[in-house]
């Protein structure tokens, strides 16, 4: 039996790519790949596709989409300090674990 693996960055935050070919650029997560430990994130490491025609893809032709890249290539951007930062976790009075921005102290979730 595999325990479910955690990982800092959730679907739907904002990151920048720490390193690779799409250095410096941001996007937001749209899928987590927790088997591979990676990510595929908006607009970040395109590829090329040769697609056949199909009933989705009507044209067929080649197409870009996106790849996942690694977890560890990604830092989370901090909506408070729009820097990317690292992440801790507190628990809150109400009992609430969330995660903090590690620069300015803001709470992500």
């Amino acid at each position: 039996m595999e325990h479910q693996k955690k990982y800092r960055i959730k679907k739907n935050d904002v990151v920048q790519v720490v390193a690779g070919k799409d250095k410096g650029k941001t996007g937001k997560v749209m899928r987590l790949v927790p088997k591979k430990d990676r990510a595929i994130v908006e607009k970040i490491n395109m590829v090329k596709r040769h697609m056949k025609p199909s009933q989705q893809n009507r044209q067929g032709g080649i197409l870009d989409k996106e790849a996942p890249i690694a977890i560890s290539n990604l830092m989370l951007v901090c909506s408070k300090c729009t820097d990317p930062t690292r992440v801790g976790y507190k628990i809150l009075d109400d009992d609430r674990k969330v995660r903090f921005c590690k620069k300015c102290g803001e709470v992500l979730d």
